[in-house]
């Protein structure tokens, strides 16, 4: 197997000018997209819709009968939407559709579309991504930052999935992500470190990052099929 990653929403942007026909790619919006996702389909959700705008969520979320809307701007809830982005809106979401939209984390799933095959990665399902990644040859692990920044706690989980593949070819990107998780044996310092992790505890959302630390929580993997995510069986 060897390795890469995309560590910042620079190298992202470069990801429409790869062949990635042949790679899977594991996309991390720790705090917290990816993390509420996949607490959503712990909790049942059917579907997630990753869309790059607020106007594309409303337009998508008119032709899909029963669609909730999800996502954030600059964190917060935007106007006319169901549910925000913390990983707490989405604990009683058992059969539902959601068309999502974030500042970065939609945008890095969708800038993946293209690959062979696309995993939705967090600290939450180490252990279910590790287990889907078995065999896989190639492998991008995408994060998605924090507008136009790193997000330490996307290059730090990604860093942990890589560690759990010790035989694995890493490119220097991917050797970067490992040496920022080896430097935080406790995922959750690097959370809280963050600039996320403290603007999200500044607004008394603590809790929201204890959460997302949680490594492992969760026995449960989507992949993104075209432009719709869904659970792996």
């Amino acid at each position: 197997m060897k390795i890469d990653a995309a560590l910042d929403p620079a190298g992202i942007a470069q990801l429409a000018h790869r062949d990635l026909s042949a790679t899977t790619c594991v996309v991390f919006d720790v705090l917290r997209a990816t993390s509420s996702m996949l607490t959503a389909f712990a909790h049942g959700a059917a579907e997630v819709y990753p869309v790059r705008t607020l106007e594309e969520a409303f337009e998508l979320r008119s032709g899909i009968p029963g669609a909730l809307l999800g996502g954030e701007r600059n964190g917060e809830k935007p106007a006319g939407f169901d549910f925000g982005n913390s990983p707490f809106d989405y604990r009683e979401v058992r059969g539902a559709k959601i068309v999502w939209t974030t500042t970065n984390g939609t945008i890095a799933l969708r800038s993946c579309e293209h690959a062979a095959r696309v995993l939705i990665g967090a600290l939450l399902n180490l252990d279910a991504l590790a287990a889907q990644l078995r065999g896989a040859e190639r492998v991008l692990l995408v994060c998605a930052g924090t507008h136009e920044e790193l997000a330490l706690e996307d290059v730090c989980a990604a860093g942990c999935l890589g560690a759990m593949f010790p035989g694995a070819e890493l490119t220097d990107a991917a050797r970067i992500a490992l040496a920022v998780c080896r430097a935080f044996p406790e995922p959750l310092d690097a959370l809280r470190q963050s600039r996320n992790g403290r603007a999200l505890s500044a607004m008394g959302r603590d809790a929201e990052v204890e959460w997302c630390a949680r490594r492992s929580a969760y026995n449960v993997g989507a992949f993104m099929d075209g432009s719709i995510i869904r659970p792996i069986p």
